[in-house]
C-alpha cells in the first residue's frame, strides 16, 4: 500500500458515497486509476466494505457502555467458547482482546439502565466462565473518528 492508496482510503473514510469523480480529485488522479485503485483496495481486503454511521441515540440506543471482563480460567476451551458466545450478542458493538487487568474490552449500547441491568444478567452471565465485569458508563463523547490518520 502506498501514500496515494491510504489518500484515497481516508477520503473513503471521510465520505464512502462521494464518486469516483470526486474522489479522482481530491487525490490527484485521473478517474480511471483512481478506480483501478479502489477496486484493487476492495479485492486485497484493506477496503472491507461500506457502512453507514448511524446516531445511536436516534436509533434508539442512547447508552454507551464500556464493559471490562477478566475470565475465570484461560484455557483454549474457556477463551473460545467466550469469544464465539460474545460474537452472537448484538449489543456488543465490539470486543478487544485486552492486556492489563481486564482480558476483554466491550463496546456496549443499550437503550436504558434496565436494558443495560438485561444484558448482563440474560446475554453476558449466561456465557459463562466470567470471574468480573467492570462497567463504565458513557456520558459524554469528546472525539469519534473513523479516519486513520496520516502515515508519515
Amino acid at each position: 500500500m502506498d501514500h496515494k492508496d491510504r489518500q484515497i482510503i481516508r477520503a473513503l473514510q471521510r465520505n464512502g458515497r462521494m464518486t469516483n469523480q470526486d474522489l479522482a480529485s481530491e487525490v490527484s488522479l485521473s478517474p480511471s486509476p483512481c478506480l483501478r485503485r479502489v477496486k484493487l483496495l476492495e479485492k486485497s481486503g484493506a477496503i472491507k466494505g461500506f457502512s453507514v454511521d448511524v446516531d445511536a441515540a436516534a436509533y434508539g440506543l442512547p447508552v454507551t457502555v464500556f464493559v471490562r471482563v477478566t475470565l475465570e480460567r484461560h484455557t483454549d476451551d474457556c477463551v473460545q467458547q467466550f469469544e464465539q458466545s460474545v460474537s452472537q450478542v448484538d449489543e456488543v458493538l465490539e470486543c478487544f482482546v485486552m492486556t492489563g487487568m481486564s482480558d476483554y474490552l466491550l463496546r456496549v449500547v443499550v437503550a436504558d439502565l434496565a436494558d443495560y441491568e438485561n444484558f448482563v444478567r440474560k446475554r453476558l452471565h449466561a456465557i459463562g466462565g466470567i470471574a468480573s465485569i467492570d462497567t463504565s458508563f458513557v456520558y459524554g463523547v469528546v472525539k469519534k473518528s473513523s479516519v486513520f490518520p496520516v502515515i508519515v
